[in-house]
């Protein structure tokens, strides 16, 4: 008998990668709905985590509450505005994290990030646990690093925009 069930699967986003590279590439943001639909005809989505930044903005607050509505817990850390005027809000060591705890129960991670501080924990999750990993980024702004250690790499193209 043929084994009908979907592959399990992990979502982990990297929201402030996405939404400048496909601005900067595209000038488009990022199709969170199309890409969930694509995602559940294939696969078993048991995690779905949108990492953000919070900041009391009007368009934010509607931006993380459509994330929620499509089925991303959305997690958010602070913006920091340092006095020299730069500002931080990384959640490399967060996802990092979160990717490496579900791994031994997945069968593929999907992260959307072109980051390459990322290529080592899917090298690592690989070796420890088997479990694949498929990066979608925006390709001309992702580290050679991060492609070459992803079991599977998606650039995005148009039809993974807003139109």
């Amino acid at each position: 008998m043929e084994n009908l069930e979907k592959p399990k699967i992990g979502i982990f986003v990297d929201v402030q990668n996405i939404y400048y590279t496909t601005r900067d590439a595209f000038n488009k943001p990022f199709n969170y709905r199309a890409f969930w639909k694509y995602m559940e005809q294939q696969y078993d989505i048991q995690v779905a985590n949108a990492y953000a930044i919070k900041r009391d903005q009007d368009d934010q607050i509607k931006f993380q509450d459509a994330l929620r509505h499509i089925g991303f817990d959305v997690k958010l850390k602070p913006w920091i505005q340092r006095e020299d005027g730069s500002s931080k809000g990384d959640w490399d060591v967060g996802i990092a994290l979160d990717v490496f705890e579900a791994a031994s129960d997945l069968d593929k991670v999907i992260l959307l990030s072109g980051d390459g501080d990322f290529d080592m924990l899917l090298s690592r999750i690989r070796d420890r646990f088997e479990t694949i990993s498929h990066v979608y980024s925006v390709d001309t702004l992702t580290a050679d690093s991060l492609i070459e250690a992803a079991d599977e790499y998606t650039a995005i193209r148009p039809h993974l925009l807003m139109p």
